[in-house]
């Protein structure tokens, strides 16, 4: 379980969202990849990441609830998002085609469109930052913002009126 953090600043705050939606990313990832029954990885997470200690350097601290709430909605939901990320990507791509860094990337970031009240311009924007950490070099980012920007637009229309 991960330690007890004091009531944070706004910033320290933000930081811990936006941590929380990386190890989001992350374990689903991790899923994917190993085959990992949720509940051991959500554990593992909080357990190995939350503010851990790796080779000398202190993990981020993250938003426990954020980071739950997205691995729940993103596996119970996990067809919905997957047929919403669908109908952003072009025919021949569809989600199965694509890195599963991105997949993990968009079925969290769908979680939160779909259950967070976080505005979607936000959810957006912190999704991209976490694509340009794992690809900095590439065209990823911009094809990242496209396709949440799409989905974002079909599940809270009235946020781009």
């Amino acid at each position: 379980m991960p330690r007890a953090v004091p009531d944070p600043s706004p910033k320290a705050r933000k930081q811990m969202r936006s941590a929380a939606r990386l190890y989001a990313t992350q374990a689903l990832f991790q899923m994917e990849a190993s085959g990992i029954a949720y509940d051991q990885v959500q554990g593992e997470f909080e357990t190995h990441r939350f503010g851990a200690e790796l080779d000398g350097d202190t993990l981020s601290e993250g938003d426990i609830d954020l980071f739950r709430a997205l691995l729940h909605e993103a596996v119970n939901q996990q067809a919905k998002i997957d047929q919403m990320t669908d109908a952003a990507l072009v025919e021949k791509w569809p989600i199965n085609r694509i890195d599963p860094t991105l997949r993990a990337l968009f079925r969290a970031a769908g979680a939160e469109l779909l259950g967070q009240e976080t505005p979607p311009k936000v959810t957006i924007s912190e999704f991209v930052d976490i694509a340009k950490a794992f690809f900095p070099d590439g065209k990823e980012p911009q094809f990242v913002n496209a396709i949440l920007d799409h989905m974002a637009r079909q599940t809270h229309p009235d946020a781009f009126a």
